[in-house]
């Protein structure tokens, strides 16, 4: 299946309330990434947390970008509802 743009548009639509959260732990670094789908687009709310001490990590939610929707709808589409695709 190609991820052609009314391809993309037809999965965001298809999975409404679709939510995805990752987390990625490195040394001295933490990030939470929660992924969802509302109103046909996609949002991503990026957290997480260091250790040093001067460090701040804000808690940030934005619209997805063309390519991060498509990345994400690449990596997730076996978890995804793909029906009539």
């Amino acid at each position: 299946m190609r991820l052609t743009a009314a391809v993309r548009q037809q999965l965001l639509d298809q999975n409404e309330g679709f939510e995805k959260k990752t987390r990625d732990e490195q040394k001295n670094f933490t990030e939470y990434r929660r992924y969802r789908i509302t109103g046909g687009q996609l949002y991503i709310r990026v957290s997480g947390k260091t250790s040093w001490a001067d460090s701040r990590y804000d808690d940030d939610e934005r619209l997805a970008t063309d390519e991060e929707t498509h990345r994400f709808l690449y990596k997730y589409k076996g978890e995804l509802n793909t029906a009539g695709l």
